[in-house]
């Protein structure tokens, strides 16, 4: 069996992601994304499955910091609803609350209307696990629905969280050095990093090479390179098939402003896009 490797506990939202991705291979959990990643650097897991923002909490700073280290590719792209479970021991009679602090945050004005005191915990389905194996009736947690059945807790409120529509978009990460293949009438996105040379209006004519090409960039990010506090490195996504002689183009004059250039993948664009 295929596996897929994530970071967390089993139940998080990670794990639940895995499901709605390929049911059939075998979630993996580890500690870190870095470990994640590994697994699948060495073969032990076919893809990982790396949240890369979320829409109420942002970007995941780590992951713009560990894909230059990796040499893994983005083979797909998956966006998955974040609805939280208020959830307890059967028989509870919860007093306090815990989770992940984003997770609490994002329940506050529940919880203040249920005058549950709020202990924050590593992760939603860490904090899940603890109650369970607590059997502490005066507890309740904030977690996945897939976390309850796992750890055999109730579900006392679905849709927990105060503002719906929180979603997490996530990456596939495989060895896989190709692009998928281009269909007619399916819509790709490629991501690209790259580092400007230090020279006046790279970035800008960097970008004017997709506009004049007639590409649509779907988002650009900028963080500091690791090695030195004088460069800049940019993330970014076009609205396009890397195969393409727009994108073609547009690479090769984003290659004569660039100090480093580095594709990460080109995939289909996720349907959670169209709505």
């Amino acid at each position: 069996m295929s596996k897929i490797a994530f970071q967390g506990q089993l139940g998080a939202y990670s794990h639940l992601a895995c499901t709605m991705v390929n049911a059939d291979a075998e979630p993996v959990p580890y500690d870190t994304f870095a470990q994640a990643i590994e697994a699948v650097e060495k073969g032990v897991a076919h893809w990982a499955m790396i949240p890369l923002e979320n829409s109420s909490a942002g970007r995941v700073e780590e992951i713009y910091r560990q894909l230059p280290k990796t040499h893994l590719n983005i083979v797909a792209e998956h966006f998955q609803p974040v609805s939280h479970c208020w959830m307890a021991l059967p028989g509870a009679t919860p007093s306090w609350i815990t989770s992940h602090p984003q997770a609490l945050a994002q329940c506050h004005d529940r919880i203040q209307s249920l005058g549950l005191n709020s202990i924050v915990e590593f992760d939603t389905a860490g904090a899940a696990k603890l109650l369970a194996q607590s059997q502490d009736l005066t507890g309740s947690v904030i977690a996945s629905e897939l976390a309850a059945s796992l750890y055999g807790l109730e579900i006392l409120e679905r849709s927990f969280e105060d503002i719906s529509g929180n979603t997490t978009r996530f990456i596939i990460l495989e060895k896989s050095n190709k692009a998928c293949q281009f269909e007619s009438g399916k819509s790709y996105i490629t991501s690209i990093i790259f580092t400007v040379k230090n020279i006046p209006a790279a970035l800008h004519k960097v970008l004017g090479g997709f506009a004049t090409n007639g590409l649509n960039l779907l988002k650009i990010e900028s963080y500091l390179d690791n090695s030195t506090l004088h460069s800049s490195r940019f993330h970014i996504d076009i609205a396009e098939h890397i195969d393409s002689p727009n994108m073609q183009r547009a690479i090769e004059e984003l290659q004569f402003f660039a100090s480093q250039y580095r594709w990460l993948g080109t995939y289909e664009a996720h349907g959670f896009r169209n709505t």
